[in-house]
């Protein structure tokens, strides 16, 4: 018996943002990637800002990727999920 594997998978990030101070720029604290992030990985990373990273993922000619979820878990943090269909 052979087992079958879908290619059809989805391709998830997770990011966790925070900000030091209200009306400051969010940045990116840690990024979780399912699949590929591919072509916009080297925007993930710490420290970064999340408007670049979220520019890139949502661009529908680079990234293609659709917000699913997201949560401020305060005033100053929160965390987006973005999901790809290939």
């Amino acid at each position: 018996m052979s087992r079958t594997f879908s290619s059809d998978q989805p391709d998830l990030v997770l990011i966790s943002w925070s900000r030091r101070f209200s009306g400051s720029r969010r940045r990116i604290v840690e990024t979780r990637v399912i699949g590929t992030a591919f072509p916009c990985r080297f925007t993930l990373t710490p420290g970064s800002l999340l408007r670049d990273a979220l520019n890139c993922l949502l661009d529908n000619d680079v990234g293609d990727f659709r917000v699913v979820f997201r949560k401020r878990t305060s005033s100053l943090s929160g965390y987006i999920v973005l999901q790809r269909f290939r």
